[in-house]
């Protein structure tokens, strides 16, 4: 499976944001997806997960309430909206499908996109 993520920007505190990924592959469409996102000299943490029905969504604690992920499985897509967005929100965000088993650790995942940074001014 091939990702890329796209959407990322420079915005104020409390602006929204879409950010979107891309996937290439027969299967996709039957993978968890998730979104990561790393701040330099700290670990990629994990942000939200989407089953491959959509139906069941899972999100970081720091985001819950203000993020919400979403897919396309006709478009092989996931998205990320982000709402009321916080100078703490700043990072590269990542896209990544697949994972072997739990969907919000990072080693667990077997695809990644390249990475879209957010950055949020105060």
């Amino acid at each position: 499976v091939q990702l890329q993520a796209s959407g990322g920007g420079l915005v104020q505190a409390g602006d929204s944001l879409r950010l979107s990924c891309s996937a290439s592959g027969r299967t996709v469409s039957s993978y968890v997806m998730a979104w990561f996102r790393q701040v330099p000299g700290k670990e990629r943490e994990f942000v939200a997960a989407i089953t491959w029905s959509g139906l069941t969504t899972y999100y970081a604690d720091s985001v819950k309430g203000r993020f919400t992920i979403s897919r396309d499985n006709a478009k092989k897509a996931v998205y990320l909206q982000m709402k009321g967005l916080k100078p703490e929100d700043t990072a590269v965000y990542y896209c990544a499908a697949d994972p072997r088993d739990s969907y919000d650790k990072e080693y667990e995942y077997r695809s990644w996109g390249q990475g879209t940074l957010v950055t949020v001014s105060s």
